[in-house]
């Protein structure tokens, strides 16, 4: 159980399981972050995975 949290730790795998939140998010959101009727779409983009990053990590660590 150690050597894996030291091989494969947690903020790896809220990387990992916000990388696939954020996919799915972006199919969904992406023809209204790219009108830029909002803010500039890499923003945009860096924000919303920023944001299932943390969701990620606050489903780990509830989960």
């Amino acid at each position: 159980m150690f050597g894996a949290s030291i091989y494969f730790p947690p903020l790896f795998k809220a990387v990992i399981v916000g990388f696939f939140i954020w996919l799915i998010l972006h199919h969904l959101l992406r023809d209204w972050m790219y009108s830029g009727e909002i803010w500039h779409p890499t923003l945009m983009d860096l924000s919303l995975f920023s944001l299932s990053v943390s969701a990620a990590l606050v489903i780990l660590v509830v989960w």
